[in-house]
């Protein structure tokens, strides 16, 4: 994908197809995230095979529609993703106030909204920092997909309870030595996540 279009037209979201002709959409979405782009990106394809939308989400996809779709779903994809990288709404707490969050290797940075691991910034978006921000904030507690969504989108936003569980599962790559064996961000059961800071037998600070 040419950097310098992107520069020169900058869209608001791209939607890539997975048997595009010459690039195949995976290796664009891989360029794109390697070249340190968050641009949102929704992932087409005909494939029925489950192991591409794996892929294309681990490679940093928004969001993925098999094909055939109805135009209509992919404009209210398109608009709910739009959504999500928005500006999220502030959360209560006033975090910059606070002292950064140790926990193993890593360090939550509130006030330059910053996650250190081993001195080392990592890459996160706004609403994977955001959610990330809400769980240290509130440690040792159940927290609901609903009042997740309240939090980061607002109380009346049609973003759905699931659209929480991309963010999640993006942090859990991080954050976890097993993420498919979660000790930092478990999930409760038909409840919604808790987040425990020492989840792998290390000290943490506040």
């Amino acid at each position: 994908m040419p950097r310098g279009w992107l520069e020169r037209e900058r869209p608001s979201i791209i939607v890539l197809d997975l048997m595009m002709p010459g690039v195949d959409g995976l290796s664009a979405l891989r360029q794109l995230r390697a070249n340190g782009d968050t641009i949102p990106v929704i992932m087409l394809t005909a494939r029925a095979d489950g192991v591409d939308r794996v892929i294309g989400l681990e490679l940093g996809a928004d969001d993925y529609l098999g094909k055939p779709f109805m135009p209509q779903e992919l404009l209210a994809r398109i608009q709910a993703v739009l959504r999500r990288h928005a500006q999220p709404a502030a959360v209560p707490t006033p975090a910059e106030k606070r002292d950064a969050l140790r926990f193993g290797r890593f360090r939550l940075d509130f006030a330059s909204r910053t996650l250190f691991c081993d001195d080392e910034p990592l890459k996160l978006t706004g609403s994977e920092y955001a959610l990330l921000e809400v769980f240290a904030l509130h440690p040792m507690e159940t927290l609901s997909r609903s009042k997740l969504v309240d939090v980061l989108h607002g109380p009346h936003s049609d973003v759905t309870e699931r659209g929480i569980d991309v963010p999640v599962w993006r942090l859990r790559r991080l954050l976890e030595d097993d993420p498919a064996n979660p000790r930092r961000i478990q999930t409760l059961r038909g409840t919604g996540y808790m987040f425990v800071p020492g989840g792998s037998d290390d000290e943490q600070s506040l």
